[in-house]
């Protein structure tokens, strides 16, 4: 039996569109596959069969890390695949001791100089990132390619309206790609006003207080085990560029996608099911900026208004 190591620590969305990969790599032939990731993303992986094996990644000491480096090198991993491209990752798989380690050339790594750490170096001309994830899979051993995103069910967390409503995440990593909290809540108006269905607006503890006491939407505190369980019970969701929004493309739901800086090309959700919605002459960047970029003003209220009609 082949046993590979992954290695994509975080964060939420990255791991959604390392899932295809991995589900290719251990479904080819008899493959033990085991995971490597941060504490705070197990969530997504834990129960939904996307590996054999989840090893936490904790960095609070230099005891908790060098137990999690124990564990890799014991299972004697015939190939490492770093689909996450830092120096940190890709010498956590060089650590493990792995026969081969496998990783993106170097003109696809955010950090060049990860690829120092690899044996094999991989070239993809694929746009979207779950498709250059499935190519690195493929030229570490993967036999077939599949569009599978094995997530676990997730668990009610506090209330959701009983009938049909629609879901949006309204944080992203960073303030760029947000879209206005005022505009969630004129969203939320017209929904109800229109439509009748409720937005409910999934947030986690040290986001709700950005919306207390405002009407027009309900507020769903959750962690990621509420969030994929909500995410499974809504009609439709809205969001913008991150985590969330690529759990529900995961998760085969409709909905639209607001996007402003970043290239959704190769960053948009991998779903048929949800609409996409960018400013005409939207510059792409990745420059962390803490206010909403000029492109996400553009798309009003009303506009993402239209396009959940299309798909409810």
């Amino acid at each position: 039996m082949r046993r590979i190591l992954v290695v994509r620590l975080g964060a939420m969305g990255d791991i959604l569109h390392a899932l295809p990969a991995a589900a290719s790599l251990r479904g080819s032939g008899e493959a033990r596959l085991t995971w490597a990731v941060k504490p705070q993303f197990r969530a997504l992986l834990d129960g939904g069969g996307a590996a054999d094996e989840i090893v936490e990644i904790r960095r609070e000491s230099p005891r908790a890390l060098l137990e999690a480096l124990r564990a890799l090198r014991r299972s004697r991993f015939d190939a490492a695949v770093d689909f996450q491209g830092l120096v940190q990752s890709a010498l956590l798989a060089r650590l493990s001791a792995a026969e081969r380690v496998w990783g993106f050339s170097r003109e696809r790594l955010r950090e060049p100089a990860a690829a120092l750490f690899y044996d094999e170096r991989v070239t993809t001309r694929a746009a979207h990132v779950v498709e250059m994830n499935l190519d690195l899979a493929r030229a570490a051993g993967a036999r077939e390619r599949r569009i599978e995103f094995p997530l676990p069910p997730g668990r009610p967390e506090g209330e959701l309206p009983q009938g049909a409503f629609v879901l949006a995440s309204p944080f992203a990593g960073w303030g760029a790609k947000q879209w206005p909290l005022e505009y969630y809540l004129e969203l939320g108006r017209l929904l109800k006003g229109e439509t009748g269905m409720p937005l409910v607006l999934n947030v986690s503890p040290a986001q709700a207080e950005a919306f207390a006491g405002q009407g027009g939407v309900r507020v769903h505190v959750s962690s990621i085990e509420g969030l994929i369980d909500a995410t499974r019970r809504a009609a439709a969701v809205v969001g913008v560029d991150s985590g969330p929004m690529h759990l529900a493309a995961a998760l085969g739901k409709p909905g639209v996608a607001i996007y402003g800086p970043t290239d959704p090309e190769r960053n948009g959700p991998y779903s048929q099911r949800i609409r996409l919605l960018r400013a005409a002459g939207a510059r792409t960047s990745w420059e962390r900026l803490p206010a909403p970029d000029e492109s996400m003003l553009a798309i009003t209220p009303g506009q993402v208004f239209e396009a959940l009609r299309g798909v409810l």
